[in-house]
């Protein structure tokens, strides 16, 4: 386990209460193939979770899948979508979905079982003593499967970035293998996330070490997808490029100000 955030806020050592119910919220668009098998897989690996399948109308009838999942299983909860609006919005919808329904800790995961179901426990263990827990494939014990040598450049080189840009002491910013306690997420103004791609990740995960929470990465091993195709596209890169650079060039500027004024 590797602390990345610094200290927990106020700089004292903080009391965490205890965990209480887990929803693990799954965004899907056309995961048809996938959808049956990791719920089945989450189920296994963390009995005590529900799990909220947050679909956005997929055409290929994830949706209908999920309704079956929820008919069988009474830990399982299906989110309807109108229809595709991105990641961010996704995940902001299912953790709204899960704090209005009193879930203590609200989960991030894919449906393509790139995030393994089995390490979840892991993460929430370390969550006990934390405020938010990213799953990492770039801390030592992380690893990524199946990935060609272009893949991993973009992302490692993605997080290094932002991470240098930021000055955020994380090392898999863009991950979305995440835990949060519904605390953290109350304090982090998800009114005010714009970014909807995989850039939704680094936002969530800067806003959280700027408001002084402890936040912790466990390594973790990613597997690509098998079935059906990857949501990664050159928009989803360039949005992410055109705000962490945003972002961090106003951080530099607020900080060099903040200098000259005192």
């Amino acid at each position: 386990m590797n602390d990345r955030g610094g200290a927990p806020r106020g700089g004292t050592q903080r009391t965490y209460g205890p965990l209480g119910t887990a929803l693990v919220i799954i965004p899907t668009f056309n995961e048809a193939e996938n959808i049956k098998p990791i719920v089945a897989r989450v189920r296994a690996a963390v009995p005590d979770a529900h799990i909220l399948v947050a679909d956005d109308n997929s055409p290929d009838g994830t949706g209908k899948l999920a309704d079956e999942l929820v008919a069988e299983d009474d830990q399982v909860h299906v989110l309807h979508r109108k229809g595709k609006e991105g990641l961010g919005a996704a995940y902001i919808a299912g953790f709204r979905w899960g704090i209005e329904r009193g879930y203590d800790v609200l989960v991030e995961m894919d449906a393509d079982g790139s995030h393994q179901p089995e390490e979840l426990p892991r993460l929430l263990t370390a969550l006990k003593s934390a405020d938010l827990v990213l799953g990492s494939r770039w801390v030592p014990g992380g690893r990524v499967v199946n990935w060609p040598t272009s893949r991993k450049f973009i992302s490692r080189g993605g997080s290094i970035y932002s991470r240098v840009l930021l000055d955020m002491p994380i090392r898999d910013i863009t991950g979305g293998f995440r835990a949060f306690r519904k605390e953290t997420l109350e304090s982090l103004g998800m009114d005010a996330v714009a970014s909807q791609g995989y850039c939704f990740q680094v936002d969530l995960a800067w806003r959280a070490v700027k408001a002084g929470f402890h936040v912790v990465e466990v390594p973790i091993t990613f597997v690509e997808r098998v079935h059906g195709d990857s949501k990664m596209s050159r928009d989803i890169f360039v949005e992410a490029l055109w705000r962490v650079t945003a972002w961090g060039l106003g951080h530099r500027a607020n900080r060099l100000l903040g200098r000259r004024n005192r």
